[in-house]
């Protein structure tokens, strides 16, 4: 499997070639277009309970569909919902968290799993709800704007918003919380933070689909309104 991410930051496409037989696994609406001959295969993805814990709670698709090249090789175009940057990952028997919506693509021998992290906030119903990505391969996910990488050395901390969170290694620890009182939580427009411990590295993203929503709602034309 080798990738080449082209349009990046703002409007990235992983175009990925695949040797004859090679497969990919894909997060259902990701793909952009392919070669002829490639077989698709589309099933719940670990079982039901799994594909439906990961629907209901992680914001994936219930379905995961996987495509096969054939004798002569194939090659897929991928590509995320929001506008944004994608980022390839090795995975050497590792674990990496990925943020609820980032995952898009990986090879047959990375597991994907859902994680319950925090409980939704009070305010604003945000939530914190990850992917436990597993294995050996690549994997490849989105970002809403671009992707900044971070490595925290031993005991190093850092705090981000949960909606700038995409990926963190599992060596990290890692504890959600208020970024302070419930009054600044109410009035100051920030909500959920995780505070993160080192070692290990991750990923986060330049721009909030959560902030994004909240400014444009008030925009919108309210129902029997004017325009």
């Amino acid at each position: 499997m080798r990738t080449e991410i082209i349009y990046r930051p703002s409007y990235s496409l992983a175009v990925v070639k695949l040797d004859s037989g090679e497969s990919i696994q894909v997060e259902g609406g990701a793909m952009v277009g392919m070669t002829p001959g490639m077989q698709m295969e589309t099933k719940a993805r670990g079982g039901f309970l799994k594909s439906l814990t990961r629907s209901v709670l992680g914001g994936e698709s219930f379905f995961m569909n996987t495509y096969t090249a054939p004798a002569s090789g194939g090659e897929i175009m991928l590509a995320p919902s929001l506008p944004g940057d994608i980022a390839e990952l090795a995975l050497k028997g590792e674990t990496v968290m990925v943020q609820s919506g980032s995952y898009i693509a990986s090879s047959p021998g990375i597991e994907v799993d859902t994680s319950w992290s925090g409980a939704k906030g009070f305010f604003g119903g945000e939530g914190f709800i990850l992917l436990k990505v597993t294995g050996t391969g690549t994997l490849l996910v989105s970002s809403y704007g671009a992707i900044h990488p971070i490595e925290l050395a031993s005991k190093q901390k850092i705090v981000i918003d949960t909606g700038h969170l995409v990926t963190f290694d599992s060596t990290l620890d890692f504890q959600v919380r208020r970024v302070a009182g419930w009054k600044s939580t109410l009035f100051s427009g920030e909500g959920l933070v995780v505070e993160l411990t080192g070692p290990g590295r991750l990923t986060v993203q330049t721009r909030s689909e959560r902030a994004f929503l909240s400014w444009l709602i008030p925009h919108l034309p309210k129902q029997g309104g004017s325009s």
